[in-house]
């Protein structure tokens, strides 16, 4: 039973400073891209228990964050137009989200205090009224609420082991840009535990994404500042088309900024790849190259498809490790912390289409939560890179683990180290009902009349495009019905090149390149859209949110059956079972 009495809990302190106001809890990780309106505070996840909720002005206790690297870009945008909350709670430690609050408080003079807390000190928290928190010090209840107004100090760098170029980074011998950056880059070794910076190969910068003034704002002043990237860097996916949206009919008051963005991304160096696949380039890492990548689905891929290291990194340390080139050797970077924490044992008699691996990816990522997985029992079956990217973006919106490992699939699930794990691990065992109940909730619209198709989340690779080509030959589309593609450009000049685009453009394909369905909108989605069909899980969880529309899910098949047909029966695929939804 729950009292008023106050009480205090002695926190990890991971962001300094002072807040108080209302508890808002759950005990489920929450995405702030694609989770929370930048421009609100207002929670837009349909998926989350808080949906609905404002955050703005309280204590947020959540056990993490999960899904997008973009969710430090969301806070920061917050903090800056005064819809932020007020302090965090977190159970798990949890960086993206910090990172937000780091950015704020090294560019802009703006601070707001996380405390991490103990598992059971954590759930003792739901239910309470009034909570403050000051330099990692919780007071639930409090008899009094501080009036501290007291200034902002950044803290001191300490306890990692500096080269004399970090040092001279540090020491502003190449710049204010990279002196503020290496204090970034400092500080986040400094909450992970580590004790040195490592050299960084390549990044993949994130921030490039509007979400807001703020974001703008932020690399714009890396620009005033005369940032110059150190190591190769491309960029994400950005918010518009930059060469069709304005034919597209995309308000200017996103358009401009967004390409204002991209340009001072450009201006520091960066390469304008503008896709969130960055593992279909050619310039894709290989196998124990030390990399750092922002975009969740991204990253997912490469430590766990492609054997490369990087961190789930936020926005924001993306470009700044991008200019100094150095990152810390923490998490995924180290072997040791690339070892699964819980094995996720799927039935073997379950072999499905290529909606089989989204939703086992949704499914797995939930069971994991913050624990790398080992998953077996698909030993026998033939995935494609296509069927791990789609694993890969599923599980990155339910887990906030860096990485996944499939037994006999990617690159490091193999003997010896194989075996040793099966026999340490904690076992999960998944069955055909465990995949039926994550359908029902990813294909949740009632209505079976669909009006969009939408494909590419994250970008459709040149296989894919190929695949889609064939099932849409000698069919018609329905006219009510439109179908959108996004793809990175180098994708679409391959297909374009192939003579597969035209094609699909025949049959009423619809392309987009530079931007992907996370941040696309009303005109691209007609305003007469009320039900999408997706065969991407990451946007089925996404989707409703984003576009105010209800949201349908499948294989591509099955979405391309919808476009010719202008619908979808509200019916389990047959590798599940035929019944229809209850």
């Amino acid at each position: 039973m729950l009292t008023s009495t106050p009480k205090t809990i002695q926190g990890r302190c991971l962001s300094e400073g002072y807040g108080a106001g209302p508890l808002l809890y759950s005990n489920i990780p929450l995405s702030f891209w694609g989770g929370v309106d930048p421009a609100t505070g207002i929670v837009i996840d349909q998926h989350h228990p808080l949906a609905g909720s404002s955050l703005a002005g309280k204590i947020l206790a959540i056990p993490s964050g999960r899904g997008s690297c973009s969710g430090s870009g969301v806070l920061l945008e917050l903090l800056l137009n005064g819809n932020a909350p007020a302090g965090f709670i977190f159970e798990r430690e949890e960086l993206i989200l910090t990172l937000g609050t780091i950015i704020a408080a090294e560019f802009f003079e703006k601070s707001v205090p996380i405390a991490q807390v103990s598992p059971e000190r954590f759930s003792s928290l739901a239910g309470h009224g009034i909570v403050q928190i000051a330099n990692g010090i919780v007071e639930v209840n409090p008899e009094s609420i501080s009036n501290d107004s007291s200034d902002y100090e950044k803290p001191p760098v300490a306890g990692i082991n500096l080269t004399e170029l970090d040092q001279a980074m540090l020491g502003g011998e190449y710049g204010k840009a990279v002196q503020v950056a290496a204090r970034v880059v400092s500080r986040v070794a400094a909450i992970q535990g580590a004790t040195e910076l490592i050299d960084i190969t390549q990044a993949h910068i994130d921030g490039c994404i509007y979400t807001g003034p703020a974001t703008l704002l932020f690399a714009q002043r890396l620009c005033d500042w005369g940032a110059r990237v150190r190591i190769p860097a491309t960029l994400n996916s950005i918010s518009v088309d930059r060469q069709r949206w304005r034919d597209q009919g995309v308000d200017a008051a996103l358009g401009e900024p967004s390409g204002l963005l991209a340009d001072a991304y450009v201006k520091l160096g960066a390469t304008p790849t503008y896709t969130c696949a960055p593992y279909l380039l050619d310039t894709a890492p290989k196998e124990g190259e030390q990399i750092m990548w922002a975009e969740s689905n991204a990253v997912i891929f490469a430590n766990s498809v492609l054997g490369a290291r990087s961190i789930k990194c936020p926005d924001f340390l993306d470009i700044c490790v991008a200019l100094t080139g150095r990152a810390p050797n923490s998490g995924a970077h180290i072997t040791e912390h690339r070892k699964p924490q819980v094995m996720i044992d799927v039935a073997s008699d379950i072999q499905g289409d290529d909606s089989f691996f989204p939703v086992l990816g949704y499914l797995v990522g939930e069971l994991a939560a913050n624990r790398i997985p080992l998953v077996v029992g698909l030993e026998d079956t033939k995935a494609s890179r296509d069927n791990l990217k789609a694993f890969g973006a599923a599980f990155a919106t339910t887990s906030s683990a860096p990485m996944f490992h499939i037994a006999g699939i990617t690159p490091e699930a193999i003997s010896p180290a194989l075996e040793e794990w099966k026999v340490s691990t904690l076992i999960v065992k998944v069955d055909r009902t465990d995949l039926v109940d994550i359908w029902s909730r990813l294909d949740k619209a009632v209505a079976t009349k669909v009006e969009l198709v939408s494909l590419g989340n994250p970008h459709f690779s040149y296989d894919e495009m190929v695949l889609l080509s064939k099932l849409c030959e000698g069919r018609t589309k329905h006219a009510s019905v439109a179908m959108i593609v996004t793809c990175g450009r180098d994708t679409y000049a391959k297909a374009c090149k192939a003579g597969i685009m035209p094609k699909l453009e025949e049959f009423g394909v619809q392309p987009v390149t530079d931007t992907c369905w996370c941040m696309i909108g009303e005109p691209l989605i007609h305003p007469s859209v009320k039900t999408i069909m997706t065969n991407s899980a990451k946007f089925a969880h996404y989707g409703g949110g984003l576009t105010g529309r209800a949201m349908r899910f499948g294989s591509l098949a099955a979405c391309v059956e919808a476009a010719c047909m202008g619908e979808s029966s509200r019916s389990l695929p047959s590798w599940l079972g035929w019944n229809d939804f209850q």
